[in-house]
């Protein structure tokens, strides 16, 4: 499969952009872990132009990371085609589209998921992206606004039209938020529409190697994207990548091998912020890692662990958990 002069091996596994998720240190450690692509936290269309200091920090990269893709979003023509003019300047290897995120301070502005509703103001505003800069140009986006408007067969051939180098399809509305089950029938749809020669990338419920197989193996799609199901494990690409190569699950390790990986996890983020924000970032991946799942009467110490503020305390906690 390739994007643009990017070539990448079969079965590609790409780690999706999430806020407040995917920051620098975040993807090196999926990308060791074998993120064949990975893609930073959204990044303001508005704000990038506004040269708002904390927007402008996420256009920071690491040669150790590409490919890397940069994401963008806004609503309007003329800033997303300036901010990606200044996402180009710091040269990331894709410019990604972001028309699907479905939170309501952004979709209600007709942004992310909300450029659904404007179908041909997204291919608009695609176009002109496009012909504005010249890194490659990919999109991401979802099913539709709703179960009566799911656009997105039609939608892709007018965006391959546009020239995009790929394109990744949520198996969501935008009405469905995360909830329920991702519909990939319709990504299906798309990958087997013969008008379509561009890459096409499935994203939704990926949480498991067998569940990546299966995308790939039932809709044919050219890459799987992988986001909830990393937060807090970032492990799960060496175990997608392995069991896709060899057909079996990789050797498992010890909950001290886990326990130790999302250490240093939060160790990198308390060193590039601080030992406050570094815990307060991290917060979210110690919520949501399984490593934690099914231990006996594990709420008090989940919650002791969320609201630990300095490493000491919340290392003495998993300590703890590691020699019950």
């Amino acid at each position: 499969m390739t994007i643009g002069n990017l070539i990448f091996d079969d079965y590609p596994v790409f780690l999706a952009p999430m806020e407040d998720v995917t920051d620098i240190a975040f993807r090196l450690l999926c990308k060791e872990f074998g993120a064949d692509m990975v893609y930073t936290e959204f990044i303001s269309s508005d704000a990038l132009i506004r040269h708002i200091n904390k927007t402008e920090s996420k256009l920071d990269v690491s040669n150790a990371e590409r490919p890397v893709a940069m994401q963008i979003y806004g609503r309007e023509v003329e800033p997303l085609v300036e901010a990606a003019q200044i996402c180009e300047a710091a040269h990331p290897d894709v410019i990604d589209l972001n028309f699907g995120c479905p939170v309501k301070k952004v979709a209600v502005k007709g942004a992310g998921s909300g450029m659904l509703r404007t179908p041909d103001k997204l291919v608009a505003i695609t176009a002109a992206v496009v012909k504005a800069v010249n890194v490659p140009v990919t999109v991401k986006t979802r099913l539709g606004w709703d179960n009566d408007n799911k656009i997105i067969v039609d939608l892709a051939e007018k965006l391959q039209d546009c020239g995009i180098a790929a394109l990744t399809i949520h198996g969501r509305t935008r009405a469905q938020m995360y909830t329920g089950e991702a519909d990939w029938t319709l990504i299906g749809e798309v990958k087997n529409n013969p008008r379509m020669q561009i890459p096409i990338i499935g994203n939704g419920d990926i949480t498991s190697p067998q569940k990546a197989k299966q995308a790939f193996d039932r809709y044919g799609v050219d890459a799987v994207m992988i986001g909830r199901g990393s937060i807090g494990a970032p492990w799960i690409f060496r175990e997608v990548k392995h069991y896709l190569k060899h057909g079996e699950m990789p050797e498992k390790q010890t909950f001290a091998d886990y326990l130790s990986i999302l250490q240093r996890q939060i160790r990198e983020s308390v060193e590039r912020l601080d030992e406050r924000r570094g815990i307060l970032h991290s917060r979210r991946h110690i919520a949501a890692s399984p490593l934690f799942k099914g231990i006996p009467d594990f709420k008090p110490t989940r919650i002791a662990m969320l609201r630990a503020n300095t490493l000491d305390e919340l290392f003495g906690i998993m300590q703890q958990i590691e020699q019950k």
